[in-house]
């Protein structure tokens, strides 16, 4: 790391601006949160527990890559360097037992893609957040925050999950629901919404590593 870089950001609250289930799913049927195949997801009240659930891809686009899990051994990561480090010198490609199953390893670091596309709204905001607080077998949602204006087009933008299973091997299936978002009502539309005109890198993205590597 060098001086001046950014490293995080803060994000400012008034009040309880977190919306409820009900209000999820009002939001979601005025215009659709996430998508599925190109169509508004179905939902249920039951389904929320004031987020929406999120499953995980592990079929991949036809290559058979289901994600990326971090190599435990690799030089240094210079975060100055935007686009100029290789794929292959820090993560490894991982693929589905049968197309629908993968094993994760204890204390091993992947990256996944959400089934669903994901859209929020000008006036919100999101976070991914653990579908069951109370497990404690992996984790879903190192840097899980959403942007108004994230993937709010026709088809929507794969939410990418940083994953790191615990104390034992955890086994994921093609379409499990492993997190979901929790929104939250912001004070006013913002001028400028994630997206292209914003530079943003992630806009229409699918498994798509950090803007730190090469494609």
């Amino acid at each position: 790391v060098h001086r001046g870089q950014s490293l995080n950001q803060i994000r400012l609250i008034r009040g309880n601006p977190r919306l409820s289930s009900a209000e999820i799913l009002d939001s979601h049927r005025r215009d659709p949160l996430a998508l599925l195949d190109g169509q508004p997801c179905r939902f249920q009240p039951e389904d929320l527990d004031h987020g929406l659930p999120l499953s995980v891809d592990l079929v991949g686009k036809g290559d058979g890559i289901a994600g990326y899990r971090v190599r435990r051994n690799s030089r240094l990561l210079d975060l100055s360097l935007i686009g100029g480090h290789r794929t292959g010198e820090f993560w490894e490609p991982v693929r589905a037992e049968d197309g629908l199953k993968m094993i994760l390893e204890p204390e091993e670091f992947y990256l996944l893609a959400s089934l669903e596309t994901v859209r929020i709204p000008p006036g919100l905001a999101a976070e991914m957040v653990a579908l069951d607080p109370e497990s404690g077998e992996f984790r879903t949602h190192y840097a899980g925050f959403f942007d108004p204006g994230f993937g709010h087009n026709a088809q929507g933008t794969r939410a990418v999950m940083e994953v790191r299973a615990h104390d034992v091997p955890f086994m994921l299936e093609h379409g499990q629901r492993i997190c979901r978002l929790e929104f939250e009502r912001l004070l006013q539309t913002p001028d400028i919404l994630y997206g292209k005109d914003a530079g943003s890198s992630y806009q229409g993205q699918g498994l798509q590593l950090s803007k730190h590597f090469r494609e």
